[in-house]
């Protein structure tokens, strides 16, 4: 594994362009989110999955979350937010909230765990949401940590417990931690709570009744 020092509010351009070359080329990138590190990568290369399976030693039943740079590049690559998701996304983007849309046919079924949803967020953390940026589409956020083990806000721990499974590791020093996004099925008629997180569910409710 390589690691690189990268500023976590304003990411060098060449570093993070080193790193969308990595990716592009199918590689694995370990980056800083606004809560914990994730495996950042191409979800839109089944070879790419799989290699993140591997490298987390997880079981491919299990659905891969997906980081953008803001909503237009969703709206491009995944589903377009309307309704009630793109109010919210309104009010907590950048943030740790992680909205169910629909899964294009594009999109391997591995990502999702066979599912017909894709959970993506734009995060509060300027490294990877210029990642994003700079690869031109959204990209993988798995947690990067061996499946079972906790999930990590310390690049030292990532690059101990990975090591060689991921080719760069963006250090951006620890991040916040704290709770998990909270994850929202805006994809049907009815909005529902997915996975309680970092946003209450009656504030989600609360926007949305604000409407």
């Amino acid at each position: 594994m390589r690691r690189v020092v990268i500023d976590a509010r304003q990411p060098d351009g060449t570093v993070l362009e080193d790193a969308a070359t990595l990716i592009r080329a199918g590689g694995i990138v370990a980056v800083p989110t606004d809560t914990l590190y994730g495996l950042a990568a191409d979800p839109f290369s089944a070879a790419v999955v799989e290699k993140i399976f591997a490298v987390k030693g997880r079981s491919s039943e299990r659905a891969l979350p997906l980081i953008a740079a803001d909503i237009e590049q969703i709206d491009r690559w995944l589903s377009p937010i309307s309704g009630a998701g793109r109010r919210l996304a309104d009010a907590y983007w950048p943030g740790p909230l992680t909205l169910l849309v629909a899964r294009p046919a594009a999109l391997p079924a591995a990502v999702t765990g066979g599912l017909e949803q894709v959970g993506v967020r734009v995060p509060a953390h300027a490294v990877a949401r210029e990642l994003c940026r700079v690869v031109g589409r959204p990209l993988t956020a798995t947690s990067a940590n061996p499946s079972g083990a906790p999930a990590s806000a310390d690049p030292g721990e990532v690059a101990r417990t990975l090591g060689d499974g991921v080719d760069l590791l963006l250090d951006a020093g620890l991040t916040r931690g704290g709770p998990p996004s909270t994850i929202v099925d805006v994809s049907g008629r009815e909005v529902r709570l997915v996975r309680p997180g970092a946003i209450p569910w009656d504030e989600v409710q609360a926007c949305l009744g604000r409407a």
